[in-house]
């Protein structure tokens, strides 16, 4: 009886000690599956934390930059049928590039201005104005595994940024993932540049058995897959043009041999049209190397309606002045002097140029001004 005595009293002073092992290593073994968990969620998401750990506030307007890291999908998006409308678009956004986090995408009324030059080294350039009521910017870079890299703007508004929403956090941030379907201008490292602008008049919606893109993600596909404005040509004949917004838009095109084209869609027929092709009060100059483009269309015709026949008269006149030869300098002040300020556009809201570019299309440079402060710009390069 006393030996029993003795190891009941034993197990019992043993008892506590070996819960409190077990519950140690209960503890250890979930603090295992916490961490395990954690790297595998980080290791999923590692391209999307990595992107939104790049955006950086470049100035106070504000503008931002980004760099996409890894595949934003644009294959796949081609692969599965394109998009055919906005809806199409964000949806497809949303499960691949959000994880399910809706957002918005939403291009209003673009009032804009677009030209080419030559410097006089023979650099072959591209100036773009972008107007619209304010918003903030980001220049977003990509650089995808199978196309060129590329830098291009992006206005923040389409995706749902304003004074009271800005990407200053991680968790305001995540919308941004969005932003490479959003471009409206840009360049890639082959030398080719795009611009859009809107027009008034019916939106362009193609029906064939082509695959369909609308207007931003056909400035995506040009910028990632097309080096000459003749493969950009020949790539947006591909494809089935669908207007984003329920409007109209016009593209220039330009590459680093000095050549440019106005792509147009009238009556849902694309028209290309060369410099000297396009007419201006009644006359075409031939022989001229370089375009510009506005809110009207240029194709000869019963065509020009629109607006921003004001503004192209001064970036023509410029243009022919020179003979289509301007330094960077020169070009910035060109968009300088067609730029907007402040006033009420067909929306009934305030507009005005929210950022001016000049694209260099043989050193891949890119010279920005916000909100006109033609006294602070800054330059960014695709060699960085």
């Amino acid at each position: 009886m006393e030996e029993t005595s003795k190891v009941e009293e034993s197990a019992r002073v043993q008892r506590p000690g070996r819960v409190k092992r077990i519950v140690v290593r209960v503890l250890i073994a979930l603090v295992a599956l916490v961490i395990v968990a954690v790297g595998a969620v980080a290791f999923m998401f590692r391209n999307e934390i990595a992107t939104v750990a790049s955006i950086q506030k470049v100035n106070d307007y504000p503008m931002y930059t980004m760099e996409y890291s890894g595949d934003y999908g644009i294959d796949e998006f081609i692969a599965q049928g394109g998009a055919s409308n906005d809806a199409e678009l964000i949806e497809f956004v949303i499960q691949h590039l959000m994880k399910g986090l809706p957002i918005t995408i939403d291009l209003p009324d673009l009032a804009c201005s677009t030209f080419n030059a030559t410097t006089p080294e023979g650099d072959a350039i591209f100036g773009r104005n972008f107007d619209l009521s304010y918003s903030p910017s980001m220049l977003v870079r990509t650089d995808p595994e199978d196309g060129y890299a590329s830098i291009s703007m992006v206005n923040l508004g389409f995706l749902g940024y304003g004074e009271d929403k800005l990407p200053d956090s991680p968790t305001s941030s995540i919308t941004a993932l969005a932003a490479p379907y959003a471009p409206l201008d840009g360049m890639n490292e082959a030398g080719l540049a795009v611009g859009v602008l809107l027009i008034d008049t019916d939106p362009t919606d193609q029906q064939t058995d082509r695959v369909d893109i609308t207007t931003t993600t056909a400035i995506r596909l040009m910028l990632d897959k097309c080096a000459t404005v003749d493969e950009a040509v020949a790539l947006l004949e591909q494809y089935d043009m669908h207007s984003s917004a329920n409007s109209c838009y016009h593209f220039q095109i330009a590459d680093a041999s000095g050549e440019t084209v106005v792509v147009e869609y009238i009556g849902n027929e694309m028209s290309v049209l060369e410099p000297g092709d396009e007419t201006t009060a009644g006359a075409a100059v031939e022989g001229r190397t370089y375009m510009a483009a506005t809110n009207f269309l240029l194709t000869p015709g019963d065509y020009d309606f629109g607006s921003g026949q004001d503004r192209y008269a001064i970036l023509a006149d410029g243009l022919t002045a020179a003979d289509g030869v301007l330094s960077e300098d020169a070009a910035m002040d060109l968009l300088s002097a067609v730029a907007q300020e402040p006033h009420i556009n067909s929306r009934g809201e305030e507009s005005a140029t929210q950022w001016s570019v000049v694209y260099n299309l043989n050193e891949r440079t890119a010279t920005i001004a916000v909100g006109m402060d033609y006294e602070n710009t800054f330059e960014v390069s695709l060699a960085e």
